[in-house]
């Protein structure tokens, strides 16, 4: 029978180790802190900025959101990301995603000082983390990674197949699998006879995009099946890449959505800063 991967339930229990860290930073004198940047009014941007909120008040780490209209400048943006490197109350910067047009994502992310770079993806801490150094991980592939830990599913040796390969999930999550031993294959748009590859995989991870991308028959029986895709269905429900009710059969471990990749990725963004905030006291 399979076994659903509960992002949510692991994410909960992560939190309360993580509240634990936190009370003992502020015991020697370090609070954590970490700045959200909201431009416009995207309301699944607002949604995601909420909950971040409230996962940092929930751990007792100190947020700030900052919110700015969509007609910003891009130099005004980048000034504000400065002030924030300067801030010594915060640990943590994020912007949110998607821009505005006028605003490159490129240059947000480079001006975002690397010690801050809690999303991970500052082309140092990318450059760390393929060369296999301590960094701050991608949020998440990080959270995967430690979903499979959790449920102490073997990586080293294992054939992973990754759909997708977009710079935030993708190409992270494969180089994260191939730093503990997997042997990775990269599938994506232009990959022809899809089904061949991920019928391979000891480990799926899909993360396109396209409800119902992967269904049964695209699947090794036994397989982990890891869904990061977030999808709305004509009746407005949220759905995966991965036709749920039917790989579910054939799949060993499955993640759900929601509650499975989504709450993984909101929490380790909160490991993150506490990590960032451990290094202001040289910890580790």
């Amino acid at each position: 029978m399979v076994k659903l991967i509960d992002g949510k339930a692991i994410a909960a229990s992560k939190r309360k180790e993580m509240k634990l860290k936190v009370d003992e930073l502020k015991g020697k004198g370090v609070n954590p802190g970490l700045a959200v940047l909201l431009i416009g009014n995207h309301p699944a941007s607002i949604s995601y900025v909420k909950g971040k909120i409230r996962d940092c008040e929930e751990v007792g780490i100190h947020s700030e959101l900052l919110r700015y209209p969509d007609t910003i400048s891009e130099d005004e943006l980048l000034s504000e990301i400065e002030k924030l490197n300067q801030n010594e109350s915060i640990h943590g910067i994020l912007v949110q995603l998607p821009l505005p047009k006028q605003i490159s994502e490129r240059k947000v992310i480079e001006t975002i000082a690397p010690e801050k770079d809690v999303d991970g993806f500052h082309p140092l801490n990318l450059g760390k983390m393929l060369t296999g150094q301590d960094t701050f991980l991608p949020c998440t592939p990080f959270g995967i990674i430690e979903m499979l830990k959790s449920e102490n599913i073997e990586i080293a040796g294992k054939h992973v197949v990754i759909v997708g390969r977009s710079n935030i999930v993708g190409k992270p999550a494969g180089q994260l699998f191939l730093n503990l031993d997997a042997t990775v294959t990269y599938c994506h748009s232009k990959t022809p006879s899809l089904s061949e590859h991920t019928k391979q995989a000891d480990i799926l991870v899909v993360a396109v995009g396209r409800e119902n991308l992967i269904g049964a028959d695209d699947v090794k029986k036994g397989a982990v099946v890891i869904d990061v895709g977030m999808n709305r269905n004509d009746k407005g429900k949220l759905v995966g890449d991965v036709s749920f009710d039917s790989v579910k059969e054939i799949a060993g471990y499955i993640t759900p959505v929601p509650g499975g990749v989504g709450p993984m990725t909101r929490t380790m963004l909160l490991e993150n800063t506490i990590k960032s905030a451990l290094m202001e006291i040289g910890g580790k």
